[in-house]
């Protein structure tokens, strides 16, 4: 087994690597939005004082799939290679309209559509100048598609 530490994608929030291999099954640490080097959520919109006033989920989940993609770059893998996808959500309610429609874009139905997961949890990491709203999780192949 081996350990992914990416030089590219946001740096983790804690003691953990972006990736971790066994065999040919590539498990990706929990993936979120900021950029390597910021502190900016992308989409985030703040007030004078700094507080998180709105948010766009599709800047978040675009951010995150430009990470993982970046992540199976590195680890050998691509895109076509996810086998399972697992999300949180911090408001499905407003946030499932275009969280679906999005997802759609880079998973389309096919032979190498993922399976996935959906669950609202009450909160994400900071890490970052605000809250997050979207994470995600994904298990891949590595070597060949599925």
């Amino acid at each position: 087994m081996s350990i992914l530490r990416s030089d590219h994608a946001a740096e983790p929030l804690g003691p953990y690597p972006h990736a971790r291999r066994a065999g040919s099954l590539l498990f990706l640490s929990g993936i979120g939005p900021r950029k390597r080097g910021s502190k900016d959520i992308p989409g985030a919109v703040t007030d004078a004082a700094g507080n998180l006033t709105d948010y766009s989920i599709e800047a978040e989940m675009r951010s995150c799939f430009e990470n993982i993609k970046t992540i199976l770059d590195e680890a050998g893998s691509r895109w076509e290679n996810i086998v399972d996808v697992q999300v949180f959500l911090t408001d499905m309610k407003r946030d499932w309209p275009s969280y679906n429609r999005i997802y759609a874009e880079f998973f389309p139905p096919g032979p190498s559509q993922p399976t996935r997961t959906t669950v609202e949890v009450s909160a994400l990491p900071t890490g970052g100048n605000t809250p997050i709203h979207f994470e995600i999780k994904i298990v891949a192949t590595v070597g060949s598609t599925c």
